[in-house]
């Protein structure tokens, strides 16, 4: 990360003028560029500008070139045809996805983001050490033109938005989880007084509070922004320009990601094949909107969905050549209800993170869960699945139950060693292959890659793999913990048009709102230890979240305002507590922990005796056999262990972030 910076610093929301803009010479000039990554051309003659202010969507499917044209800005990376120019001056931040060990505080990390403040810290000690006066004058001066007098304030803002408590702050970095070390690297970036900014799925790793704090401070951003997202409501909130990667070319479009789909769509309808795809899109849509209307037509989360599902119908020409088209298989049956909760209580290691919730779940429900991280989303998803087991209170499930439960961690269940059509094979033996084939194509895994290994997949691909078996099951009722993590904008559309033919009940957690909005009937808030009905309509979430941040506020200003001595002891007593109540999580954690690093020390060493020629001379195939045989079974427990460390692991964080909300 590039973060030494020489300029004032310009205030948050600090705009260029546009008619300056006009006559700015480019920030960022492409002359015929090309780039290749072995023997595959990824794009090729790109030729544009951006120029300073502007913010720009970088979109286009999975493997086209969008990271690799960041590493060409980074100077990663080398054209392999044409020029990429940009002032030599500037200051270019981006998020680093290494977090290197580190025992200080995360507000500390954070403030490195800004090279020249901690500079300017540096001769500051050295300048009162010598008592230099006239430099201890000058350098007071510079600190206060970089705003370095309220740099820990501005650290602990972003922080608190990227969903950090207040105790957050002083914990060491080593503390946190991936999840949570990619947040502290994306507020580092933001705390750099950049001129250009580069993203690449800054929404990944977020959950919907999140999400919609960032898109305001991006909205703000006073430089040059380019964003990698595959989230089309956040591209919609801050980007004036798209740059759409395409059949190895890159087109700049004005206009936020809908207007670019408007476009493409025009494009792409006029030609006939693809015009008549489009309709029986349109034709899809309608339908449903028409049955949906008939049902409610008052409601306002009916509203809400309706208007949704009509964009639905505007925005599907723009995705007639989409790679995947797959519909969620029937379920066999579909009682009723299918699951019910009734007073129950969950969490981990006996500390409640939800309690007292009641639910019911029936064919055709579909709830989008609502909440801060840690609030106990992902708890209640689990809950559902069977995954935990109630505290107190009963789980009611129906005799002919079907989960289909997806999340993040099972992209670490796969066979690695496994091609999707063996993996489909496993769950369906008796199925003639060639259907087994088309029925991943349908998931974007052509014939080829259908006989691949899963293990050197991409993010995206082992999602893709991970719902096709899911959706291959036919499950009545679907579980959804942020799906669309990894997957790009195409297979994010046709995931929210097989939901929508979905007969089963579904709940889904998702930082992406359009398709929550396309997708859920009913939203629920899990805030508090509760889970309430959300009676506004996720449009009005941003403002019901920043109404809520002011009480917030008000109501932690006061409390401090009359903090006495025994409500600090009572408060230092609880925290105590509830340390104690996490410590066998803790234990568990640090007894994978030891035995992990023993398996990884004896894989060492077998790899070591297995890399000696002798070994496999004639006389000593028993002991070649014996090693190979060890070898197996260290490579299996190592496995075994690592699922456990990361199962208990994340209840650990859950309940942790629990605690600090």
């Amino acid at each position: 990360m590039v973060l030494q910076d020489r300029r004032p610093h310009q205030p948050t929301g600090a705009f260029l003028p546009a008619q300056l803009l006009l006559h700015c010479p480019p920030m960022l000039q492409f002359d015929n560029l090309s780039l290749r990554r072995g023997p595959r051309l990824l794009f090729e003659q790109a030729s544009f500008q951006i120029h300073p202010g502007q913010k720009v969507g970088v979109s286009g499917a999975n493997g086209t070139g969008k990271s690799s044209l960041f590493a060409l800005i980074l100077d990663e990376l080398h054209a392999d045809a044409g020029d990429l120019r940009y002032p030599k001056d500037w200051v270019i931040a981006h998020v680093a996805q290494e977090t290197p060990a580190d025992e200080r505080a995360a507000i500390q990390y954070v403030l490195d983001g800004d090279a020249e403040l901690r500079a300017v810290e540096k001769d500051l000690a050295q300048a009162e050490t010598e008592n230099d006066g006239g430099r201890l004058a000058a350098l007071h001066g510079r600190f206060e033109a970089i705003d370095g007098y309220t740099a820990n304030s501005r650290a602990g803002q972003l922080l608190h938005g990227l969903g950090f408590s207040a105790h957050d702050e002083a914990r060491p970095v080593n503390d946190f989880s991936g999840g949570w070390r990619m947040r502290l690297n994306l507020a580092r970036a933001l705390m750099c007084r950049s001129d250009l900014l580069l993203l690449d799925e800054p929404t990944n790793h977020l959950d919907l509070d999140a999400v919609i704090w960032l898109e305001n401070w991006l909205r703000a951003y006073p430089g040059t922004l380019l964003l990698i997202s595959h989230d089309r409501d956040f591209l919609d909130s801050v980007t004036s320009h798209i740059a759409h990667f395409e059949h190895q070319r890159i087109t700049l479009y004005t206009g936020n990601y809908s207007a670019f789909e408007q476009l493409r769509a025009e494009r792409l309808a006029s030609q006939q094949a693809a015009y008549q795809k489009q309709q029986r899109e349109i034709s899809h849509i309608r339908s449903y909107v028409d049955r949906f209307r008939a049902k409610a037509s008052k409601a306002k989360q009916a509203q809400s969905r309706l208007k949704a599902l009509q964009r639905m119908e505007q925005i599907a020409p723009a995705h007639v050549d989409s790679p995947f088209h797959f519909a969620l298989l029937a379920a066999e049956k579909n009682p009723d209800p299918l699951l019910r909760l009734d007073g129950v209580s969950a969490g981990y290691a006996d500390t409640a993170i939800i309690s007292r919730v009641k639910l019911s779940l029936s064919p055709g429900d579909r709830i989008g869960l609502l909440g801060p991280n840690g609030a106990g989303k992902s708890t209640l998803i689990k809950l559902l699945a069977g995954v935990l087991s109630p505290l107190q209170g009963t789980r009611e499930t129906a005799k002919d139950l079907k989960i289909g439960y997806f999340a993040q961690h099972q992209l670490e269940l796969l066979q690695l060693n496994h091609s999707p059509l063996e993996h489909l094979q496993q769950l369906d033996p008796l199925a003639r292959e060639q259907e087994l084939r088309d029925y991943l194509g349908g998931f974007g895994f052509s014939s080829e890659q259908a006989l691949m290994p899963s293990g050197p997949f991409s993010g995206g691909e082992k999602s893709r793999l991970v719902l096709a078996l899911l959706v291959y099951q036919r499950p009545n009722l679907l579980l959804l913990d942020e799906p669309t993590n990894h997957l790009d904008l195409e297979m994010r559309q046709a995931l929210a048009l097989a939901l929508q033919d979905f007969a089963g009940a579904m709940v889904l957690v998702s930082h992406d709102r359009h398709l929550l909005r396309v997708t859920s009937d009913r939203l629920v808030m899990v805030h508090d230890g509760r889970v309430d009905d959300f009676p506004l309509s996720l449009d009005e979430y941003p403002r019901w979240l920043a109404e809520q941040g002011k009480r917030d506020r008000v109501v932690e200003k006061e409390s401090s305002a009359t903090n006495s001595a025994a409500a600090r002891k009572e408060k230092k007593r609880l925290q105590a507590e509830q340390r104690k109540q996490l410590q066998p999580l803790r234990h568990k954690v640090g007894t994978a922990e030891a035995a992990l690093e023993k398996l990884h020390a004896r894989q060492s060493e077998l790899e070591r005796s297995l890399s000696e020629p002798g070994l496999y001379n004639d006389e000593n195939k028993e002991q070649l056999k014996a090693l190979l045989l060890e070898k197996a079974e260290v490579d299996s427990q190592c496995e075994s262990v690592e699922m456990e460390w990361l199962e208990v692991y994340e209840q650990l964080e859950t309940a942790q972030g629990s605690l600090r909300h």
